[in-house]
């Protein structure tokens, strides 16, 4: 490529592996970041999320806003900015209003909030936690508004989501065949009526097949 120059050379420069990784690193600190003093646009993009449990006659729903940081540009991404849990029930009130307001000032904080996911999933209710509709079960009503957040952060791109393969697939798919062909098919459920719980996915769809015990949801082998 030739390039015609026009106008009088008064400095130059001349580029290197370290020159290039300098610039580079000034690019990155250039980029809007999430942090605490972000000041909030007028409107926010987000998602609301129905949760409807056994425990409760009214709904619960979660909605989460985000912020587009560096909008317009390659480096543009989507960040969690603040939370909001609303439910006719006022039984949760106290601590559903705290918990809307931490997890709002982790969003805020910036850095990674993937691992509020995991500590919410990990709260167990003493009174017992319930099965939701496929045999999902969840611990207690923390830890399904833990899930829904993982779907979230799933549907901005934060967690990657782990996808199974064609051939796992194709073999849980034969593995269910085969254990319906032993003890009947399961009517209208999405997994046999006698599997058990997983403790990998907390789903009820843990099959005995050839002495081993394999879950038709995630995959889990006992068998290694």
């Amino acid at each position: 490529m030739i390039l015609k120059i026009n106008k009088k050379i008064v400095g130059y420069k001349v580029l290197t592996k370290d020159t290039t990784e300098a610039a580079k690193q000034e690019e990155q600190h250039a980029l809007e970041r999430m942090h605490e003093n972000v000041e909030r646009p007028e409107v926010l993009v987000g998602s609301t999320y129905k949760i409807k449990t056994p425990q409760s006659e009214h709904a619960l729903y979660i909605t989460i806003n985000d912020i587009i940081l560096n909008q317009g540009t390659e480096h543009e991404e989507r960040r969690p900015y603040e939370i909001f849990i609303n439910s006719k029930n006022m039984e949760h009130f106290q601590w559903v209003l705290a918990l809307t307001r931490v997890i709002s000032a982790v969003f805020r904080k910036g850095g990674d909030a993937c691992f509020l996911v995991e500590e919410l999933k990990a709260v167990f209710d003493p009174r017992g936690g319930y099965f939701k509709k496929g045999g999902v079960f969840m611990p207690s009503l923390v830890a399904e508004i833990g899930y829904a957040i993982e779907s979230h952060l799933k549907h901005i791109g934060m967690i990657k989501p782990e996808a199974m393969s064609d051939h796992q697939k194709q073999f849980l798919e034969e593995k269910r065949r085969e254990f319906e062909a032993q003890h009947g098919e399961s009517e209208g459920q999405a997994f046999p009526e006698k599997a058990v719980l997983c403790t990998k996915c907390s789903t009820k769809a843990m099959v005995l097949m050839d002495g081993c015990m394999t879950c038709l949801n995630c995959g889990e082998s006992k068998c290694g």
